[in-house]
């Protein structure tokens, strides 16, 4: 399981690097093709890395990389 999250997190990484604007949390399971469980735990490895910002926009969060 920890490799699939690890890869998941790659994913999500190469995802916000070709990405000039922050992401919706809720688009990034669609756009890696992930599901929302492990996307979601991708998300969380990424942050404890400090790899990712969190910033929230009404209801909406968005991410996007240090």
């Amino acid at each position: 399981m920890r490799e699939t999250i690890g890869q998941a997190a790659g994913q999500i990484w190469h995802l916000l690097a070709n990405t000039s604007e922050p992401i919706n949390i809720t688009d990034i399971p669609k756009r890696t093709k992930l599901t929302a469980q492990i996307a979601y735990q991708g998300l969380g490895w990424l942050a404890r890395e400090e790899k990712i910002e969190y910033n929230q926009k009404g209801r909406s969060i968005w991410i996007s990389l240090k």
